[in-house]
């Protein structure tokens, strides 16, 4: 996941996808892989990210960042 500039959106191939004010850019060939996927923003003591749930994941990474279908 990376963040994206004004130019990233005006000049992509990518779907652009929009929820809950957030727009998304997709790479169309994943598409097929995500469907479904929850995105979340968490705040702990720890740490603040976005958290993935994604029901087509097979088997994910120790960090969570990766996942196989």
């Amino acid at each position: 996941m990376n963040y994206a500039t004004q130019k990233d959106y005006e000049n992509t191939k990518d779907d652009i996808v929009e929820s809950h004010g957030l727009k998304i850019l997709v790479d169309p060939k994943a598409v097929f892989f995500i469907v479904g996927t929850v995105m979340n923003y968490e705040e702990t003591e720890l740490a603040s990210e976005f958290t993935f749930v994604n029901p087509n994941a097979k088997g994910e990474c120790g960090c969570g960042e990766s996942f196989n279908v």
